[in-house]
Parts: structure tokens; sequence; C-alpha cells
């Protein structure tokens, strides 16, 4: 279980959050506080090649996966089927960068995508086809190893900055290549998230490719807004969305289990300079508590663990599709509560009283890491808001630019 707890981590903390002592089975490491290593010399990539992508338009690839999902009534009753399928034009590109999940042996991970990234594809990004040309690239990431080196006492030579530098250059082959002044989603999660955040920071706000943004959905990372603004702290210029017609946006959240806050020593919905950590609710853009529209994977977490010892395992068991869309299993608002700001998830009662739940807390053996919170389904808990919010802003950007 300590792969489990250490995946996805911590480079989706904020840049300035403090380091603090790690606990078995957490980690509080950032990437402020990596330091680059001898990876830094290595040689760009390239990405004309197609094998350093997951996903590009046009062919058979990791994004080319049966997205079929079981729906089930309110309290877990069968309810049919939904077919997937993907736009046949689509009007706008998403550009994807996946969370920490390499099981690589090196502190960074090579060019060669393994199971566990293409599972990664499949359970948060390969849906968005249906609004969206999709764009993944294969980055060398920090590794579950890595991460975990930190917690033995045998640090590797971790070189976060070699990560962003293959998503720069993707970034650039891809406006050179395949934009031809299209829109593009930037959609990532946890380190992905952070990748974009600086890239959003660094190479399009402020710049000419800040036309093209139609959103950014920077999901489980520390985006961070002065109190009661939607502007300032992570990004100069971009603020965040709060209505679905909005473009040029960034959707942003960390979730956790309403009867599970984030405690003090959370990774994540705390920030350190007196800002304070964005939440932007995917089910009510513009406040309140929203219905969340759910695609769960039944097969797997996104760790690769069966959900035989869940609550959710009574929904996952009988699907013959490799998702469950339980309707309105839950429901979220945003909370600030003890200097914390988060997306505050709620299970239905119908699916409570029924012994059904959702999957997405990490555990440590058998303890619960409640400083997680359900990061591991951050994205697919509310993968329906987002794919029809995305729906909305694409009309919004292309009405905005006379189309």
């Amino acid at each position: 279980m300590l792969t489990a707890t250490m995946m996805l981590a911590a480079c989706g903390t904020a840049p300035d959050a403090p380091a603090t002592p790690a606990t078995p089975g957490s980690t509080s490491i950032s990437t402020s506080t990596l330091t680059p290593g001898a990876a830094s010399a290595a040689a760009g990539n390239q990405y004309a090649n197609p094998d350093n992508w997951l996903c590009l338009p046009g062919r058979a690839d990791a994004c080319s996966v049966n997205l079929d999902a079981v729906l089930s009534a309110r309290g877990g009753a069968p309810a049919g089927r939904e077919t997937y399928r993907a736009a046949a034009a689509a009007p706008v590109d998403c550009f994807y960068v996946y969370p920490t999940i390499s099981n690589d042996p090196t502190p960074n991970s090579d060019m060669s995508a393994g199971p566990e990234e293409r599972r990664t594809v499949e359970h948060q990004f390969a849906r968005f086809g249906s609004v969206c040309r999709l764009f993944a690239p294969v980055y060398r990431q920090v590794t579950i190893q890595g991460l975990r080196s930190r917690l033995t006492g045998q640090p590797m030579a971790i070189d976060p900055q070699l990560a962003y530098r293959d998503v720069q250059d993707a970034w650039n082959h891809y406006l050179q290549h395949h934009n031809n002044g299209r829109g593009v989603v930037l959609i990532g999660h946890s380190q992905g998230a952070r990748m974009l955040s600086d890239l959003l920071r660094q190479q399009i706000e402020g710049k000419p490719a800040q036309k093209q943004l139609v959103s950014a959905l920077l999901i489980g990372s520390n985006v961070t807004v002065p109190p009661g603004k939607d502007v300032g702290g992570t990004f100069r210029q971009v603020p965040l969305c709060r209505s679905p017609g909005q473009a040029g946006c960034v959707v942003s959240y960390v979730s956790f289990r309403d009867r599970l806050p984030p405690p003090a020593n959370s990774l994540f919905g705390r920030a350190a300079d007196g800002n304070q950590v964005a939440c932007t609710n995917p089910a009510a853009l513009a406040g309140g508590r929203g219905v969340l529209h759910s695609y769960l994977p039944a097969r797997t977490n996104l760790t690769g663990q069966p959900h035989d010892k869940t609550g959710f395992a009574a929904l996952a068991q009988r699907a013959d599709a490799p998702f469950v869309s339980p309707e309105g299993i839950a429901s979220a608002e945003c909370v600030q509560r003890d200097n914390a700001s988060y997306l505050s998830v709620s299970i239905d009662p119908a699916y409570s009283a029924a012994g059904i739940d959702i999957a997405g807390d990490l555990f440590y053996g058998d303890r619960l890491l409640q400083e997680w919170g359900l990061h591991l389904v951050d994205v697919e808990l509310a993968q329906g808001n987002l794919i029809g919010i995305v729906k909305q802003q694409v009309r919004a950007w292309t009405a905005a630019r006379g189309g």
C-alpha cells in the first residue's frame, strides 16, 4: 500500500508550501523542496516523434479505449448503459498532463509509457474526446520511487525541472504543428496540474497563446488566490471560472469528504503565504451546492488496485462496462474552514443506506490517510460536470472569436 500512498502527490502542492516532517505512508515533498539533480543536463525530447505521445488525433492509442458506463439509479438500482462516442469533428483541443503515476525505478521516469500511464489517461482524460481533440504527451515526471526515496532517508536525484521542460517542449511542438489557431483546454491532475500551472504562468499568460486558452482544469493541486478574489496568487491575469459560459479561466479544487475535512497536516487545501487555495465547484461554479456527475472506474482505482474492499464494490462487481455512472451518488460545495479551502463532498443518503460508497480514499495498511482527502478520484467524481463546463466554454470562446 505504500505505492498507493505515494502516487499522485506532492508535486501538486503549492510552490511556497512549507516542508513538514514526513510521516509513514505520506509525503510533504513539493517541487519547491526537490533539488534538481544530474538529469538537468538531459537532452530535450523530440515531440515530432509520435511515440512520445500517449494520445494524438487520428490514430489508435491510449485514448482509443472503451469508455462505456453502466448507469445506476439513486440508491444503486441498475438503470441501463451509456455508450461513449467521441466527437466526429471536435472544434477545440485538449492538452493533458497526467499525475504522479510512474512505477519506473528511477527518480524521473523514462519515455516509455507503461500500463499505469495508460490507465490514468483512460480514467481521467479520454472521455474528453466527446468535446475536443486529444493531446497527451509522455514526460519524464518525478516517479513514485523518487518520492518514496525521500521517506526512506535515501533521497534520489529528483529533477522536477526536467519534467517541466518536457511539458514545455510538448506544448511548443503542439502549438507549432497542431494548433493552427484552435482553442485549447489545459487538463491536469496533481503533478500534471502543477506542470500546467507553471506552463500557464510562464508561457501562456500575457502572451499571444492566451488568446487560444478556452480554459484550464487544474485539479488536485493548490492553485492560490488572495482571499475573496478570483485572480492573483498563482496567476496574474487568468481568473477562476465562476459561470459555465465563462472562457479563458481556471477550474481548480481539491476534494475531501464532508465528514473528513483537511487536517492540519493536509497535503492539499492549505496555503502558507496569506493566499487561499482556489475552489471552483464543478457542480455549481457560481457557488453553493451541486450534484456531481461521476464516471467511476469499475475495474480498479487509479493505482491499479481492485475495489473488493470498498463500499463501491457492490456497483463495480456487477458492471459489464469499464465505468459506472451512479446517478447523484454525491454532491459538493466549496468550504472555507480552519484556514483550509476545499471541495466538500457528501455521499447521497440513499447510497449510504444501501451500503454503497465511492472508492477514493488512501490508506497505509488499515490507517486512513485523511490528509490526502479524495485525491484518487478528484477528476472522476466530477468528470461529467467538467465535460459539461468545457462544452459551454467552447461555445463562449467560439462566440467571442466571431465563430
